[in-house]
C-alpha cells in the first residue's frame, strides 16, 4: 500500500471507540505522523469514546453546542481548533464535511492562507428535512445554498458510501475529486472461513448487537418473531446494554420467551455468538456489528439508513429493510429462516466482501489515494 509523505491532521467532532483501529492503520501509513482533533459527545450521545492511546497523537477540544445535535438547526463550534493548527502544522487537512460546524471553515481558511488542501469526509450532502411552510422553505434553501458554498471550498472529499458519493457530486463537487472508502470498523479478516452445516442444528439463531435504545427497534425485532410460524421461530440472542433493555426484557417475557438477554459482550466473549449464530439482524439505525457479524459469515437483515448499507448488504448476502416497518422485518426473517442451506451461501458472500472490499485496510487505501490525487505539490 501506498503511503502518505506528509504529516496529516484531521478534525472530528467527537472520536467513537470504533475508530482506533482506523486510525492506527492511517497514522502507520502517514509517513510524517498524524495528529486528531476531537472534542467530546454530549452525556445524552452515549457514544463510546477513544480513551486508551493510539498511534496518531489526539488533541482534545472543546464543543461548544447549540441546538441538540438532532436538531436540523444544530450549529457546532471547536475551541481550540485554530491552535491546535498553528502547533501541529499539518501538510493536508481532512476535516468533517459538515458545514454546520463553524470552526472548520476558520480551519479551511487557515490552510488555504498556506497553501495546503483541504479534504471533507462525511456521509453525504442530504439537506435536512424542513417541514413546507414558507418559512422552513427559506431556512431550507439557505442551508442548502451555505452546504454548496462550504463543500466548494473543499479540494476533494470522502464519501462514507456510493449513495453519499452521488450527493456530494449532486452538491457540485466534480466527480473526480470525490472518493469512496466505505465505512468500516472491522480489520481484514484473518480467521478462515467458518464452517457452518447445511441445516440447523435445532432452532435457528438470530443475533443481535447494539446498545438497547429505541432507535435500534429491537421491540421490532421481537414482534416480528413472534408472528413467525412455529418452525421457524428462532432461538433469539439479543447483546448489548442501554435504556431500553428493562422495557425489551419485560417485553420479551410477554411475547417471545425464547429472546436471551446476554449483556454488553465483546472480544473474545462475543466470538461464539458470532460463530454460532446463523443469521444476523440489525432492525435500526446505526451500528457497525454488522461488518463484523459478516466477517464471521454471516447472512444480514439491515434498516435502510444513510447509504452505507446499500454497499453492504446485498440480495447475495442479506436483506435490506425499510426503518420501523415490521411488515417487512418480518417478511425477511421469514424468508431467511426458510432455507438453511441459503442462507450458508450468503454468509460466504458476507465474508467475500468484508474481506475483499469493506474492511479497515481499504478504507485506509481509499484514503492515502485520496491524499496523494489531491496533493498539489511535494510536501515537507
Amino acid at each position: 500500500m501506498k503511503h502518505f509523505p506528509g504529516r496529516l491532521g484531521i478534525q472530528q467532532r467527537v472520536l467513537p471507540a470504533y475508530r482506533a483501529v482506523f486510525f492506527d492503520e492511517l497514522s502507520a501509513a502517514c509517513e510524517g505522523g498524524l495528529a486528531v482533533f476531537a472534542g467530546k459527545p454530549r452525556v445524552d450521545e452515549s457514544i463510546p469514546t477513544i480513551e486508551s492511546s493510539i498511534d496518531a497523537k489526539v488533541v482534545a477540544g472543546h464543543n461548544l453546542h447549540i441546538f441538540h445535535v438532532s436538531s436540523p438547526l444544530y450549529l457546532l463550534w471547536q475551541a481550540g481548533l485554530i491552535h491546535w493548527l498553528n502547533a501541529w502544522d499539518p501538510d493536508m487537512l481532512i476535516v468533517e464535511a459538515n458545514p454546520r460546524y463553524l470552526s472548520t471553515r476558520w480551519a479551511i481558511r487557515w490552510m488555504k492562507a498556506r497553501g495546503r488542501p483541504v479534504i471533507g469526509w462525511g456521509l453525504g450532502a442530504q439537506p435536512p428535512q424542513l417541514g413546507s411552510s414558507p418559512l422552513t422553505k427559506l431556512i431550507h434553501s439557505a442551508l442548502r445554498n451555505a452546504r454548496q458554498r462550504f463543500l466548494r471550498s473543499l479540494d476533494g472529499v470522502i464519501a462514507y458510501s456510493q449513495r453519499g458519493a452521488r450527493e456530494y457530486q449532486e452538491a457540485g463537487v466534480p466527480a473526480e475529486r470525490i472518493f469512496v472508502a466505505t465505512n468500516s470498523a472491522v480489520p481484514r479478516p484473518v480467521q478462515p472461513l467458518p464452517e457452518r452445516s447445511p441445516h440447523f442444528l435445532g432452532q435457528p439463531r438470530v443475533l443481535f448487537v447494539g446498545r438497547l435504545q429505541a432507535r435500534k427497534k429491537v421491540d421490532n425485532l421481537l414482534r416480528a418473531c413472534s408472528r413467525l410460524p412455529g418452525d421457524v421461530r428462532p432461538r433469539l440472542w439479543i447483546v448489548g446494554d442501554g435504556p431500553e433493555r428493562e422495557k425489551l426484557q419485560r417485553m420479551a417475557r410477554e411475547i417471545y420467551p425464547a429472546a436471551e438477554f446476554l449483556g454488553a459482550l465483546s472480544g473474545d466473549d462475543l466470538e461464539p455468538y458470532f460463530s454460532r449464530a446463523d443469521l444476523f439482524v440489525l432492525p435500526g439505525t446505526g451500528g457497525l456489528a454488522v461488518q463484523e457479524a459478516m466477517s464471521f459469515a454471516l447472512p444480514v437483515i439491515v434498516a435502510e439508513g444513510d447509504g452505507t448499507q446499500e454497499d453492504l448488504v446485498r440480495p447475495s448476502n442479506g436483506w435490506r429493510v425499510p426503518p420501523g416497518d415490521l411488515a417487512a422485518l418480518e417478511s425477511a426473517l421469514r424468508e431467511a429462516l426458510s432455507d438453511a442451506n441459503r442462507l450458508r451461501k450468503m454468509g460466504v458472500e458476507s465474508y467475500r466482501i468484508v474481506k475483499e472490499e469493506a474492511n479497515v485496510q481499504e478504507m485506509v487505501r481509499v484514503f492515502v489515494e485520496a491524499l496523494d490525487a489531491i496533493v498539489p505539490k511535494p510536501v515537507r
